[in-house]
């Protein structure tokens, strides 16, 4: 491999996703990263990392270098990017790749040049910054392009972007700081009130994964999972039996949230665009769009047709690549003059 190779990538507050044109996704990783306190040498990066999540000796600490979506770390971030477009790529390339790098749709200019600087510095030749929504809708196999009004969803672990598109560009959105790992703390924070156990992350968005839902299913009134933890009061290791109910109760607030944000976005759309949305329905994307029954409690609560896209995880990253086959669409998104912001 001796030429450069076009890059779009899905910089994820919980993972990393790596589109490379020609070949599609070719890496999906957490962003994790693993550091020696002293040397301030990377030990390890992505998935490798996030097993040592909770389990570092006091020598090394692991962490995630983005947060609610954008970089809480600029040194660790450049250089898990640098990671990441070196193990794509390889070290034989004569020119570096041009790389189109995601975006939340409320991150400040500050936060956007650092996205930015942080890309070239890590090996891009050019880097170009296109907002989730517009990703997300390309890679659900939207046609964002045409005169007719698209509702788009997409659940991160940080952030949740939802936006009305139109014309190739954003009509109305809003950008919450909340997504699945909000979700996550909260099944934390439930465990630790109800039951005087306290779980780390990883054992939260497992439960999350398996039992976690925000519309109860009446058919399965006794589905639940065995969580281990260490007791509060005794210190000692303890295991207990959450249910699926209580997954419910205890992720209601973030969840309803991201339902309330929806409807506000719905609130200011322009009636045509309404009209348009009432006949396609929402699209969900992003992981956070994966938690049991959130389509149905959305679908309830709008009223309108909910449909989780195919591929939800993948779908920014699959829209990075379709940027990169025609940046034209960066131009149009830019151009889409006014917006109305929740």
């Amino acid at each position: 491999m001796f030429f450069s190779e076009d890059i779009g990538i899905d910089l994820g507050t919980a993972s990393v996703l790596v589109f490379v044109k020609g070949k599609g996704i070719v890496l999906h990783e957490p962003s994790v990263v693993a550091i020696e306190k002293q040397s301030n040498k990377i030990i390890a990066v992505g998935e490798e990392a996030r097993r040592m999540l909770g389990r570092t000796p006091g020598t090394i600490v692991a962490i995630r270098p983005l947060k609610d979506g954008v970089i809480a770390d600029y040194d660790v971030t450049e250089k898990m990017l640098a990671h990441f477009i070196r193990k794509v790529v390889g070290r034989r390339l004569i020119f570096k790749p041009r790389v189109v790098v995601c975006i939340p749709t409320g991150a400040t200019d500050v936060e956007e040049r650092a996205v930015r600087e942080a890309t070239l510095s890590a090996g891009a030749r050019q880097a170009y910054l296109i907002e989730e929504p517009v990703a997300a809708a390309l890679g659900a196999g939207i046609n964002i392009s045409e005169a007719a009004g698209n509702m788009v969803v997409d659940i991160g672990g940080g952030t949740t972007d939802i936006a009305v598109l139109s014309l190739g560009g954003i009509v109305c959105h809003t950008s919450l700081r909340v997504g699945g790992d909000k979700f996550d703390e909260a099944i934390v924070r439930y465990l630790r009130r109800e039951y005087n156990l306290l779980i780390g992350d990883r054992t939260a968005e497992e439960l999350k994964i398996r039992i976690g839902t925000a519309y109860p299913d009446p058919t399965k009134p006794d589905e639940g999972l065995e969580v281990k933890g260490r007791d509060l009061i005794t210190g000692l290791p303890k295991t207990v039996r959450v249910s699926a109910v209580e997954s419910w109760y205890a992720i209601q607030e973030p969840v309803q949230a991201v339902v309330d944000a929806v409807k506000g976005v719905l609130e200011i759309t322009p009636p045509e665009l309404a009209a348009d949305i009432l006949n396609r329905g929402i699209v969900m994307t992003g992981g956070g769009a994966l938690l049991r029954g959130l389509d149905t409690l959305l679908s309830q609560e709008t009223r309108l047709p909910v449909h989780v896209a195919e591929n939800a995880i993948c779908c920014v990253a699959l829209g990075t690549g379709k940027v990169l086959t025609s940046l034209d669409i960066l131009v149009k998104a830019k151009k889409g003059g006014p917006r109305r912001v929740l």
